[in-house]
């Protein structure tokens, strides 16, 4: 089995893993805010590859083409994709286009390759067990994918068509406005609308209950400023038209607490959502990933279920859909 590196271009994030011959895998991750121009993801491969080093194949997966700096989907795959044939000559790519497996070239398979990264997770979730919920939260999103008869079970293949399931959350780990979280939350007696601004992250609430690693967090803070915990806290106190000093640290760590709970059970509705569709085995595990994987072991144990890792290693299951590719095309090429 030759080395291969798969690679998923996210909106904001470049994920790249390399495969080795003997099936080891080494994840990385850098930020690449595609909304700022497609040269910033030009520059994050070059890096990238320079640190995982030659191979003779790629495989590629994507979400980036929801980025606002395209007109629309199908153009963002076709750009993300010719981008990345050009960056990584003369090695051939390939394109994970879902249900029809990997594609030589984007054009005419659009729709199939658009935001299919959580597919590739899942088929690999697939083969570990007859039934189970593949639950991967990233710095962004959750995926909650059911698996039955060893097989993906997923009612929605589309952004749009998963987010009416269930299958899709927008919520995640970092990079969640919290204004998105809740309405009004308790404080000092009384209850308070948040503001609709994008003063702090879930990062920040995060940081403040001391459930954060801090290289899960690439990108800048909302306000631009420190990545502390007094810096979160007066990000979070501004969600509330209040400023740090007005209250004990204590009450700020409540508050954020309300909050991680409220975007926990904003995921645990819609998981119950999945699971009303698709019911499965009391004994079937929550297959978990993503750098918010902690939060999805909460899901698992409210839920009553046991937790499977989708990888034993940490960074392979926090960039998943890169590692699945990748691994998905060198059992294709071991295979063939």
């Amino acid at each position: 089995m030759a080395a291969v590196i798969g690679w998923d271009i996210g909106g904001a994030h470049l994920k790249a893993a390399r495969v080795a011959a003997d099936g080891e895998i080494t994840a990385r991750q850098v930020p690449a805010p595609l909304w700022l121009g497609l040269d910033r993801l030009a520059a994050a491969i070059a890096d990238m590859r320079r640190e995982l080093g030659p191979v003779r194949r790629y495989a590629v997966t994507m979400t980036g083409e929801l980025a606002d700096v395209f007109p629309e989907r199908g153009e963002g795959v076709r750009q993300i994709a010719a981008l990345m044939t050009s960056a990584l000559a003369p090695a051939p790519v390939v394109f994970y286009a879902g249900r029809a497996g990997f594609v030589a070239a984007a054009a005419g398979h659009e729709g199939a390759i658009a935001s299919a990264n959580w597919h590739a997770s899942a088929a690999l979730a697939a083969g570990l067990q007859q039934a189970a919920l593949f639950a991967d939260c990233g710095s962004t999103t959750t995926d909650l994918i059911p698996i039955r008869a060893g097989d993906i079970a997923a009612r929605g293949a589309t952004d749009g068509e998963r987010l009416a399931a269930g299958e899709l959350v927008y919520t995640g780990l970092t990079r969640s406005f919290v204004m998105a979280l809740a309405d009004s939350v308790p404080f000092a007696g009384a209850w308070t609308p948040l503001a609709c601004e994008h003063f702090a992250t879930s990062a920040d609430l995060y940081r403040i209950l001391g459930e954060l690693d801090e290289t899960d967090d690439q990108m800048p803070a909302a306000d631009g400023r420190g990545k502390t915990i007094a810096a979160s806290i007066a990000r979070l106190a501004r969600m509330i038209g209040r400023d740090a000093g007005e209250a004990s640290p204590a009450a700020w760590r409540d508050l954020a607490a309300f909050l991680a709970e409220a975007q926990l059970r904003r995921i645990h509705d819609a998981a119950l959502l999945v699971l009303s569709r698709c019911p499965l085995p009391a004994d079937a595990p929550v297959i978990t990933a993503g750098v918010g994987e902690v939060l999805m072991r909460r899901l698992a144990a409210r839920l009553g279920r046991r937790c499977q890792p989708l990888f034993t290693d940490r960074a392979a299951r926090a960039h998943a859909p890169a590692a699945a590719v990748g691994l998905l095309l060198s059992r294709m090429e071991e295979r063939s």
